[in-house]
């Protein structure tokens, strides 16, 4: 696949998800209006959707109808979105720039801020249960319980009490691992097995090879953050950059050195693309991701 046809892929696909999102988000003119305004303003016209594209990527691999994976494109990005709103927070990371323009809380208030995360949060689980997402019920609930595991206690939000935990700590590689496995990892490893469960994946081999695809991007993803946190300006980032450093906060780069992290995005990179190999040529959207992810920001 070249690289015209991949960036072809990639632009319909966040077209596609943009529309889903749009359809989802309730109308600022019904009420109550603020809320839905401001939800609206959280999640649309911003973000790459890398999460969007991953779930797309994996359930072409797995036969998925196109109809069920925008549906959990959008649920998952919902979830995305919420996480951010909440992440921007004063009791958090307290940023005011978000995808180049001033966060919820900033642009609203703090209360509508907590609120849009609330509610965006509850959205993505009535998108993924209001919609056929799966070729079989039982398989449409084991993706509503896969969502739910990934951005719970012992998901996302697990990583986000683990990060706050940590500011101005120490921690091992490991533990730093085991923070990101849950805080960005395992939305990213979500994204890719909602794909494969939206269809049917040819071989049980097959999802395990996702599976760890899915593991180690995720972790690639954050390496790959914390250098453009330590490298990019805000202006490239769209978010406030050397905010990790300022919070004393854990990262890769902090830990290992800026170097050593790009030599680690580069070996997992690769490992990355021979965990694919023999997907032979349905796996060349998911390759061309995990390049995307290394190379972002576009």
């Amino acid at each position: 696949m070249s690289n015209a046809e991949f960036a072809r892929w990639m632009r319909d696909t966040q077209s596609r998800t943009e529309t889903a999102l749009a359809a989802a988000l309730p109308e600022p003119s019904i009420a109550p209006a603020r809320l839905h305004e401001a939800m609206r303003y959280a999640v649309l016209g911003g973000g790459k959707r890398v999460r969007p594209l991953l779930v797309h990527a994996a359930g072409e691999i797995a036969g998925a109808p196109i109809a069920h994976l925008d549906h959990a494109a959008c649920a998952v990005e919902l979830i995305h979105a919420y996480s951010l709103v909440h992440d921007d927070m004063p009791c958090m990371d307290d940023d005011v720039l978000r995808r180049g323009k001033p966060t919820v809380h900033i642009q609203y208030d703090e209360a509508t801020a907590l609120l849009v995360g609330d509610a965006l949060q509850t959205l993505a689980f009535q998108v993924l249960s209001n919609h056929a997402v799966s070729l079989t019920p039982s398989g449409q609930l084991n993706m509503i319980r896969l969502l739910a595991t990934a951005s719970g206690s012992r998901g996302m939000a697990g990583g986000q009490a683990i990060d706050l935990a940590a500011v101005g700590k120490q921690l091992s590689r490991e533990e730093l691992e085991v923070m990101h496995v849950h805080k960005t990892g395992a939305l990213i490893r979500a994204s890719v097995l909602l794909g494969a469960q939206a269809g049917n994946m040819p071989t049980d081999e097959d999802l395990q090879r996702l599976d760890h695809y899915a593991k180690l991007v995720g972790l690639l993803f954050q390496v790959v953050d914390d250098i453009l946190d330590a490298e990019a300006d805000t202006a490239t980032l769209g978010k406030t950059a050397g905010k990790d450093a300022d919070h004393a906060k854990p990262t890769y780069v902090s830990l290992i050195g800026l170097d050593e992290s790009k030599r680690l995005a580069a070996d997992m990179l690769a490992e990355a693309h021979a965990l694919l190999t023999p997907l032979g040529e349905r796996a060349n959207r998911l390759h061309a991701l995990a390049d995307y992810i290394v190379h972002r920001p576009f």
